[in-house]
């Protein structure tokens, strides 16, 4: 059962939206590379509000997942396409189907 999470919000500096939207579309083979990570979802909440939502059975999961390829993209592109610091909760899941 997933227990733990990560939910993450990213807001893209003006004229950066479709940059960062393919950023995280084009991130889905690395998520699915994750032995891990049980879900992952990338999502826009509004023109310029990203985010993602991700679970994992245990702890470790979820830190290797921080430390993985998805983060590292992010962390990389940060300066150049978000307009603040991403927005990242650990989460603790408490009921799913």
């Amino acid at each position: 059962m997933v227990r733990y999470g990560l939910l993450a919000r990213l807001e893209a500096k003006p004229g950066k939206e479709a940059e960062l939207e393919a950023l995280l579309a084009g991130a889905l083979p690395l998520a699915q590379a994750e032995p891990a990570t049980r879900t992952w979802y990338a999502f826009q909440l509004g023109p310029s509000t990203f985010g993602i939502f991700d679970t994992f059975e245990g702890e470790a999961g979820r830190q290797a997942h921080l430390e993985g390829g998805i983060a590292k993209a992010l962390m990389d592109n940060a300066d150049r396409l978000l307009a603040t610091a991403p927005q990242i909760d650990r989460i603790d899941v408490l009921a799913s189907k």
